[in-house]
């Protein structure tokens, strides 16, 4: 049975650039932090595929390691920004956070765990996919901090003015750090982090099909010079400092080449995406089901819908019979067995919440993949609901 993967949100599979590079460096064992040969032709490795990176994001020639630091994920990279900049910038605690009500768990665990650390949290209604602009200007005070903002919701794909947002904060108070998960947008919408004035930027490899276990946090010059941030894993030193432990060399090279691989051909997959978006939601709008298709700008890659009576659960092992890949939303919580909170925040029913899906694209899905999930989806539609019936 072939199978078909449409669950891109979650994870991706490795491009041929990756595993090229992978094949290229598996003999290059030495420690990076080591003086000698083989720990250099490492160190070497780790500074291309960091150069590579900066690249990907618009950032020209050399970069310092405190500048892009390599980290494990996107989630330690966000917990970096947030807790780093927490006890740089407060640690006599009581200043103002702002974040949204829709944000990835990795943020959002974090922001709980600082509101017991006495910190104050404010988080910005996204009903429809769009941020609350009147709270969000009521929100900014002479408190405020640190600004922390998803670019595209990982549920539902919708984008959110970040820019905007930065460019409110700093006209409050320029030393206010912001901060964007920029997981699902990397390398599916065009950005860099100075035209979305944003400090701090994490990104993860296994988004753009690079291995798992490697991301990144991106660091102003402005917020280094400030001294925004400071580490959360001390140990050796690595990382300029800022992320202890020896590096994932095969992880990290990888993680070059995917996003050099994905910023080259940006031109051709974009439009791709899109096509895909576009094709799936005119097939799927003929299904008795519920597009969640928000106000305002969108990521390329990502849809949202419920079906009816029908939970996730059931429908994702109804797909699975037929190879189709798809989830209930964010897989990093899919054990958690509680409702989306970015659904409900979206303005989705409970019930819808209970019964969603998300399909999630790459430059490798087709048309015809699109056709497999509807002709699947209404032949279990049927099947399902008589049977709850």
């Amino acid at each position: 049975m072939k199978q078909i993967y449409l669950d891109n949100g979650a994870t991706t599979p490795l491009c041929d650039a990756a595993k090229a590079r992978l094949a290229e460096a598996i003999e290059t064992f030495g420690n990076p932090s080591s003086l000698h040969p083989a720990g250099q032709a490492a160190r070497k490795l780790v500074e291309d595929a960091r150069r590579e990176v900066a690249a990907s994001l618009g950032l020209r020639g050399s970069v310092r390691p405190e500048q892009l630091i390599f980290t494990s994920c996107g989630s330690e990279a966000d917990n970096l920004a947030i807790f780093g900049t927490a006890y740089a910038k407060e640690r006599r605690r009581g200043g103002r956070i702002i974040t949204t009500d829709s944000e990835h768990s990795g943020v959002e665990k974090a922001m709980q765990a600082l509101e017991a650390d006495g910190f104050e949290v404010i988080r910005i209604p996204t009903r429809g996919g769009e941020l609350d602009w009147n709270a969000y200007a009521d929100a900014l005070n002479a408190r405020t901090f640190l600004v922390s903002m998803m670019m595209v919701n990982n549920e539902t794909g919708a984008m959110y003015d970040v820019k905007r947002a930065f460019t409110m904060a700093k006209a409050q108070n320029p030393d206010i750090v912001t901060h964007t998960d920029a997981v699902q947008g990397y390398l599916k919408c065009r950005f860099t982090p100075d035209a979305i004035k944003a400090d701090l930027v994490s990104i993860s490899g296994h988004k753009i099909h690079a291995p798992k276990g490697v991301g990144a946090l991106y660091v102003s010059p402005a917020a280094l010079k400030r001294r925004d941030i400071v580490p959360t894993l001390l140990g050796g030193g690595q990382e300029g400092g800022f992320r202890s432990g020896t590096e994932n060399v095969l992880g990290i090279v990888a993680f070059g080449a995917a996003a050099r691989y994905g910023f080259a051909n940006l031109g051709t997959h974009l439009p791709h995406l899109l096509q895909l978006r576009t094709y799936a939601e005119e097939k799927l709008s003929a299904l008795p089901l519920k597009l969640h298709v928000p106000t305002g700008a969108r990521a390329p890659h990502i849809l949202s819908l419920s079906l009816p009576d029908i939970k996730s659960e059931t429908m994702i092992h109804a797909l699975s019979e037929s190879g189709i890949c798809v989830s209930g939303g964010s897989a990093c919580s899919t054990h958690a067995k509680k409702l989306s909170r970015a659904l409900i925040a979206f303005g989705a029913s409970e019930d819808e919440t209970e019964c969603a899906l998300r399909v999630s694209f790459s430059h490798y899905n087709t048309t015809e993949d699109v056709d497999a999930l509807v002709e699947a989806l209404a032949v279990n539609v049927e099947r399902l609901v008589k049977i709850h019936r």
